[in-house]
C-alpha cells in the first residue's frame, strides 16, 4: 500500500446532482449580481511602473504588449472607461435601482477618487480586483503574498475600509490560498466553477466562494468569436436569464453574475443592450438583484459549510476503520479503495461506492466469492443465533425478516439449502429495495438460474447493499 496514495485536487462533483434550494430572500426565484470592474488606471504602463504597455480587454482585439514603451491608443481606450463609461454606467444602475459590486483595482481606485465618491454615494460594495491589473500567473508566491497585502492597505486607504471581498481575474494557481491567509474575507469569487455559491477549505477553514463568469461579460465584445454587437449581448443575458429563471421556478433557484467593464460597456453602442435586459429582468416578479455581499450573509446564514469527516482527506486506518465492514467481512476492499486516487467527488456516498466497487470488481473471481460467502444467509441460522454484523441484522429487520412465522422460516431454510448446494454461495439480495413476498419471489426465481448468471447478479446485489450503507452514512 503507498504511503500517500495519489489525491486529485479538483471538485467535479460540486453540489452534486441534487443543488440545494437558494432559498433567496421573499422567494426569489434568481438571483443576479452585478458586477463593474473598476481597472483603468491600474493596467500595465511604463508610468505604472510595468516593463510593457498593456495588450488586454481592449478595442484593440490581438494587441500585443510594447516593451519599453507606452501604449498612446491602449492608454486612451483605458482612459475612456474613467472618464466616460464608469459614468454612463453608473447613472444607468442608480437610475434602474440596481445595486452593483466593484472589483475594484487598488492602484485605480487611488487613481480616481470622484468614481469612489460616485460608488460609495450609490451604495456599492467595493470589492478588491487586486493591487494592479496584471498577470499573477509567474509571481513567486512572496511577491504575490505582498501584492495582495499592499492592494488590502491600499484599498482600505482610499474607501476607508477594508475589502471584504476579492476577486483577482487574472491569478495564480495560488491566489485564492494566499487571498484566505492573507484578508479577512467574506468572499472570494476566482472561481467559475457553479451558478450557486460554494465552500472551499482554503487556510485551513471553509471559504465562501461566489462564483464570477467570464461568459455574461461584456469582455467577450474585446475577443475573437466574441459579441459584435449589443445585440448579442442582450441575447446571451436574456438566454442566461430564462433558463436559470425557469430553474427558479421548479424549485432550484440559482444566481446569475454579469461582468462589466467601463471602457467596454460604458459605449453608447453597447450600453443600451444592458439596459434592454435590466428593463426585461426587472419587469419579471422574483428577481433579486444583490451585492455579492448580500449573496454571502445569505448564504452563510442559510447554507453553512458541511463539516464532516471527508474520505478524500482520511488516513488509512480511519479510512479503513469507517467503510472496510461496507462489503461484508471484507476491509481489503477498503484498504485498496484508499490507495486509488481519491479528490472531493468521492466525498460523498456515490464517490465512495465508486472507489470501493472499483476494487471489488477488479478483483479475480476467487476473491470475489470469498465476498459472497462472507454475507449471511437470508434468516438463516446467524440470524437466530443474533450473530449478523449490527448492520445486517438493521438490514434484514428493515424487511420483516426478524419476525418470521413458523412456516416462513422453514421456507427460507429450505430456499438457503438449496440455493447453497446449487451455486456454492448464500443468496444475496439488497433486503432494503424488496418487502418481505418481493424478497420470496425472487428467491424462488433465481434460484433455477445457472451459476454464472448467479454470480453476477449476486455480485451487483453486493454492490447495491454497499450503496445504501454509504448512503446511511455520508452525504
Amino acid at each position: 500500500m503507498p504511503d500517500t496514495p495519489p489525491r486529485y485536487p479538483r471538485d467535479l462533483r460540486g453540489h452534486g446532482p441534487v443543488p440545494p434550494d437558494a432559498r433567496w430572500p421573499d422567494g426569489a426565484r434568481i438571483a443576479i449580481s452585478v458586477v463593474v470592474n473598476f481597472e483603468e488606471g491600474g493596467e500595465n504602463c511604463l508610468l505604472h511602473g510595468d516593463a510593457a504597455s498593456e495588450a488586454f480587454l481592449s478595442e484593440i482585439v490581438g494587441a500585443q504588449p510594447w516593451p519599453g514603451q507606452r501604449h498612446w491608443n491602449m492608454e486612451q481606450i483605458y482612459d475612456y472607461g474613467a472618464r466616460a463609461g464608469f459614468w454612463r454606467l453608473h447613472r444607468l444602475l442608480t437610475g434602474a435601482g440596481v445595486p452593483a459590486t466593484v472589483y475594484g483595482v487598488a492602484t485605480a481606485l487611488a487613481r480616481a477618487p470622484e468614481a469612489v465618491a460616485g460608488m460609495r454615494a450609490a451604495g456599492w460594495e467595493i470589492a478588491s480586483h487586486g493591487l494592479k491589473w496584471i498577470e499573477h500567473r509567474d509571481m513567486a508566491e512572496a511577491e504575490e503574498r505582498a501584492a495582495i497585502r499592499a492592494a488590502i492597505r491600499l484599498h482600505a486607504e482610499v474607501t476607508g475600509s477594508p475589502p471584504r471581498g476579492w476577486y483577482t481575474g487574472r491569478c495564480s494557481m495560488d491566489t485564492l490560498r494566499l487571498a484566505a491567509e492573507e484578508g479577512d474575507f467574506d468572499w472570494l469569487s476566482d472561481a467559475y466553477d457553479d451558478d450557486l455559491p460554494h465552500w472551499m477549505d482554503l487556510a485551513g477553514r471553509p471559504r465562501l466562494i461566489i462564483p464570477y463568469t467570464l461568459d455574461a461579460n461584456d469582455m467577450r465584445f474585446a475577443t475573437a468569436q466574441g459579441f459584435n454587437t449589443g445585440n448579442h449581448f442582450f441575447a446571451y443575458l436574456k438566454d442566461s436569464f430564462d433558463c436559470l429563471y425557469a430553474e427558479g421556478l421548479a424549485g432550484k433557484a440559482k444566481m446569475l453574475s454579469i461582468g462589466l467593464h467601463c471602457r467596454l460597456i460604458g459605449r453608447p453602442g453597447r450600453i443600451m443592450a444592458l439596459k434592454r435586459f435590466l428593463d426585461y429582468a426587472l419587469g419579471h416578479e422574483g428577481v433579486w438583484f444583490a451585492r455579492r455581499a448580500e449573496i454571502a450573509a445569505h448564504w452563510r446564514a442559510e447554507h453553512p459549510p458541511a463539516v464532516f469527516a471527508r474520505p478524500s482527506e482520511m488516513g488509512r486506518d480511519a479510512f479503513v476503520a469507517a467503510f472496510g465492514g461496507i462489503f461484508e467481512h471484507s476491509p481489503w476492499i477498503a484498504e485498496g479503495a484508499w490507495a486509488l486516487e481519491l479528490g472531493p467527488a468521492h466525498d460523498c456516498a456515490t464517490g465512495v461506492h465508486n472507489a470501493l466497487a472499483r476494487v471489488f470488481r477488479r478483483a479475480p473471481p476467487d476473491r470475489r466469492l470469498d465476498v459472497l460467502r462472507a454475507h449471511p444467509d437470508l434468516a438463516g441460522k446467524l440470524a437466530a443465533a443474533r450473530r449478523l454484523t449490527r448492520t445486517s441484522t438493521a438490514e434484514q429487520a428493515g424487511a420483516g425478516l426478524d419476525a418470521l412465522t413458523d412456516a416462513e422460516r422453514a421456507r427460507f431454510t429450505e430456499l438457503n439449502d438449496a440455493y447453497v448446494a446449487r451455486h456454492g454461495f448464500p443468496f444475496i439480495i439488497a433486503v432494503r429495495d424488496h418487502d418481505k413476498p418481493g424478497i420470496l419471489a425472487a428467491f424462488e426465481r433465481r434460484l433455477g438460474n445457472d451459476s454464472d448468471t448467479e454470480f453476477a447478479e449476486a455480485c451487483a446485489q453486493v454492490e447495491r447493499i454497499a450503496e445504501l450503507r454509504l448512503k446511511d452514512i455520508l452525504p
